[in-house]
């Protein structure tokens, strides 16, 4: 069990955690080994895993948006809502059913809404999403991807994710994930990835590799002196008391970059065990890393409570802008048509780079894709692979693969135009006025860096660099989402059925009522009463006065 916490105080002001917990499991399922002991992985997952034949399995739940543009290139990404991708085995036969299963099963063990997922919003991707770990090939009929974006990730969420731990949350950094605290942040994203890798160096045996990231960003200011410090404290409520027994690394970064033209490092305390230079997605980092398993660590204190501090008040002007970023949004006017417009940027200064642009549209939104325009710099920029599945209605969504190649320092406009269908009456959600949700674009890039890279020392580098790894010293992987999208629908004034009931209602209950009496109702004839003794005796009193009788 290897498990970290990487700090990075972002350019905003605000300060993302990540969380990484690796959990490593040394048995060969592809050859068809039989499993007597899960030792630290979970049980339930292993069992999925070897029952229905998964190669790759990739799950995240998310709640919020990264901003890109303002934050910088994210350790691992998510789009907002639930995102579920797998790789089956070639031996599985049947992959629809292996995957609705899948997702069943998913969607019990973390209380989510994965059931949902079916036909309707399942793409089978061509050129994105490939292996991240051990591949004898590349089929992509074996590939499932799914987005819910309408998802929302709660406490019921996160307490299932947290029993896949094998200290739980009762020791080591697990401690520290408070569902009060991470659920009071501006993003916050938990996932999990299980892959094959090799074993040791020589790649002879297979073993599966479990990853739990999470991923939260508090938007935190502390008063006073226009500081932005922050602490673990302070974050999670809570602070490291001891270490998971069973966790063979357990490291807490923090990173202590410069983040001004005068390359100020940030304070840190209590002194960290050691520090460490890498080169993380194209950037120069410097990290203060704490070792939980450093016996000089708890001698002095009985707790960690890391503390940062900015020697200078941050300029917001000097806020660097990330390599690649896009965004996306609806254009057009009124219920019939519009337009979904997505703009990427490339700030490298001089180098030029493709992208592949993953679009999966709902089968509601009848894309004319004779209209689709890619427009860099005033000009036509034509794409050198494009895939293009048509929808359905009520079957498949439309999946649109593009190979686009930016130039330097550019702005790439794709835009394509499309028409809104009228659904069923009974298709239409309890809040159909707060519109349809459409899934986030997939921009998947090698992009230059700009510093020079070199050979880092793996073992002292975080944990998520060596999910993507780097082909080259001159590039890196990076993997980013838009915003997703919220698109209004025709539809139909579902006020006037209720009206119409209630009038119907009233007069059948009016009318019935009425027809009910007459027929049920027994009529009784009395006999009029010749009255009592008081009467009697008014009479007679009447009757000597010469008055008219009663």
């Amino acid at each position: 069990l290897w498990e970290e916490l990487l700090l990075s105080p972002l350019p905003t002001g605000d300060v993302a955690a990540t969380f990484q917990f690796r959990t490593r499991w040394d048995v060969d399922l592809q050859r068809g080994a039989a499993v007597s002991h899960y030792r630290l992985f979970p049980k339930a997952l292993g069992r999925l895993v070897a029952a229905l034949g998964v190669r790759e399995l990739h799950l995240a739940l998310t709640q919020g948006f990264w901003r890109t543009r303002y934050w910088g290139q994210p350790p691992l990404q998510a789009p907002a809502g639930a995102e579920l991708w797998v790789w089956f085995q070639p031996t599985v036969t049947d992959v629809d059913k292996a995957w609705k299963e899948l997702s069943n099963i998913l969607s019990g063990i973390f209380c989510a809404s994965l059931n949902f997922i079916d036909s309707t919003n399942t793409v089978i991707p061509t050129a994105s999403f490939k292996p991240l770990g051990l591949a004898n090939g590349t089929d992509h009929h074996l590939l499932r991807y799914a987005v819910l974006p309408r998802e929302v990730v709660c406490t019921e969420n996160l307490t299932p994710w947290k029993k896949l731990l094998p200290c739980v949350s009762k020791a080591g950094l697990a401690v520290l994930l408070k569902a009060e605290r991470l659920f009071h942040s501006s993003y916050h994203s938990q996932a999990v990835h299980i892959r094959p890798i090799c074993r040791d160096a020589s790649c002879l045996a297979v073993s599966w590799e479990l990853r739990q990231t999470l991923t939260v960003v508090f938007d935190f200011f502390s008063s006073g002196q226009g500081k932005k410090d922050w602490s673990l404290f302070k974050m999670f409520s809570r602070t490291l008391t001891d270490t998971c027994p069973l966790a063979s690394q357990s490291k807490v970064y923090v990173d202590i970059s410069p983040k001004n033209k005068e390359k100020e490092l940030l304070e840190v305390s209590p002194p960290p065990t050691s520090v460490h230079e890498a080169i993380v997605q194209g950037d120069k980092k410097t990290y203060a890393v704490y070792d939980l398993l450093s016996p000089s660590l708890f001698n002095s204190s009985r707790s960690l409570n890391v503390q940062l501090k900015w020697k200078r008040p941050q300029d917001s002007s000097e806020m660097p802008i990330p390599t690649l970023h896009a965004q996306r949004y609806v254009g057009g006017y009124g219920l019939q048509t519009g337009q979904i417009c997505t703009l990427i940027y490339n700030t490298h200064p001089y180098r030029a780079f493709p992208v592949i642009l993953l679009e999966t549209v709902p089968w509601y939104l009848r894309l004319y894709v004779h209209t689709l325009t890619i427009i860099t710099k005033g000009k036509e920029n034509k794409p050198s692979y494009i895939h293009y599945q048509p929808a359905q209605d009520r079957r498949r969504p439309h999946l649109l693969e593009m190979l686009i190649q930016l130039p330097a320092n550019s702005v790439t406009k794709i835009t394509i135009q499309f028409e809104r269908a009228l659904l069923k009456w009974t298709e239409y959600p309890p809040d159909p006025n707060h519109g349809f949700y459409v899934g986030s674009s997939v921009l998947s890039a090698l992009v230059p860096s700009v510093t020079a890279m070199k050979d880092m020392d793996v073992e002292q580098s975080p944990l998520f660099t060596s999910l993507f790894p780097s082909s080259d010293g001159s590039s890196y992987f990076v993997r980013l989402y838009t915003e997703p999208l919220l698109v209004n629908l025709p539809t139909p004034d579902f006020s006037m059925p209720y009206n119409v009931i209630c009038l119907t209602c009233t007069v059948v209950a009016v009318c019935y009522g009425s027809f009910y009496n007459l027929l049920t109702r027994t009529f009784h004839v009395e006999e009029p009463s010749r009255g009592g003794l008081a009467k009697r005796l008014a009479n007679v009193i009447r009757k000597f006065r010469g008055v008219p009788l009663l």
